[in-house]
């Protein structure tokens, strides 16, 4: 629990690839808008996040009804599951741990559906055989994490509908879709109004290298499932200064472009780095790579200043898998020569 990537509190100058971090850095705008919030921070936040909203359902062609916002992803996560309560939940092997720690706060029983290394660790279609009315929640991150993996859209439509037959709400998280090259062709936002049954997930954490300042959103037509997360969130859960940062972030599309061509750029330079130095690699889409490597290659990067995210504690995995995020060409060269060198010594 709580090991993820980012723990520079712990290693110290460090180059941190282990956390998933829009290599641009946190925009300028952005640092203003977080000191003009800071500066009305005597008064309680928005606890609406009124204005918040309204920027996001432009951005996001949403209605402002149809929109939550918290204190990051993962804040909306443990509310989902607070408000619904569910019984029994699929979970897929390996994910995201914090969809499992929500549903074990609860008590939910979960059943783990496994993505294993010899099907490349796609999702196939056996999952929808699993989908019956005896299941309450599933969760899907699309692109996965840690694999990096995408699920296509029409696949996603057939879950969509199995869980509407079943009465089944199916979450889906796309926090990191905007890294994607064409973002829109995976994302199942279009289907909000059409179902009652999809909460997407969606946060600036990533993005726009926010992932301090905790601000996350989602989307339902599900007006009673809103309301019952409303229910059960804690007041004021946005601060004003992440309330004013998010609205900012929505302004920097030149940013986001730009960061999205990098983005590809040095992913297909990392891939196929590594796939020269002999690693496997699984055709990771995101702003991260996953592979698999010598089993101490992680505390062997440390000891050359380079941090590199140990897949081994996600549910599925065992040592020698591994996550890199997509950081700039100096940095990624830095890297490749480090694993050259290590790689070279065993």
């Amino acid at each position: 629990m709580h090991k993820h990537g980012g723990d520079v509190y712990t290693y110290e100058n460090m180059v941190d690839f282990s956390a998933n971090i829009n290599p641009l850095g946190i925009p300028q705008s952005i640092v203003l808008a977080a000191t003009k919030g800071a500066t009305l921070s005597a008064q309680y936040p928005d606890v609406e996040c009124r204005e918040l909203k309204k920027s996001l359902a432009i951005a996001e062609d949403i209605k402002s009804e149809n929109i939550a916002c918290g204190n990051g992803a993962a804040d909306l996560i443990f509310s989902l599951v607070l408000a619904t309560k569910p019984k029994k939940a699929i979970m897929l092997a390996p994910t995201f741990y914090e969809y499992e720690q929500a549903l074990r706060a609860i008590d939910c029983e979960i059943i783990y559906h496994e993505l294993t290394e010899t099907n490349n660790f796609e999702l196939k279609n056996d999952y929808l055989n699993i989908l019956d009315e005896s299941v309450d929640i599933i969760f899907i991150c699309n692109p996965n994490n840690p694999t990096g993996l995408l699920v296509d859209k029409d696949f996603l439509a057939k879950v969509l509908e199995k869980c509407e037959k079943n009465n089944i709400l199916f979450v889906l998280d796309e926090c990191f879709n905007d890294f994607l090259d064409y973002p829109t062709e995976y994302s199942m936002k279009d289907f909000i109004p059409k179902s009652k049954n999809l909460f997407i997930l969606k946060a600036f954490t990533k993005l726009y290298a926010m992932a301090g300042l905790r601000l996350g959103y989602g989307f339902s037509s599900n007006q009673e499932l809103m309301a019952k997360i409303k229910e059960v969130t804690q007041p004021w859960n946005v601060s004003t200064p992440a309330q004013h940062c998010g609205i900012a972030a929505l302004k920097e599309t030149e940013y986001v472009a730009k960061a999205r061509k990098i983005v590809k750029e040095e992913r297909n330079y990392l891939q196929k780095s590594l796939e020269s130095l002999g690693l496997t690699l699984y055709n990771s889409m995101a702003n991260y790579i996953f592979f698999k490597g010598p089993e101490n290659l992680g505390d062997k990067t440390k000891e050359h200043g380079f941090m590199i995210r140990d897949c081994s504690n996600y549910h599925g995995l065992t040592n020698g898998f591994y996550r890199i995020a997509v950081r700039d060409h100096n940095e990624n060269t830095g890297l490749i020569a480090v694993l050259e060198k290590i790689l070279k010594e065993c």
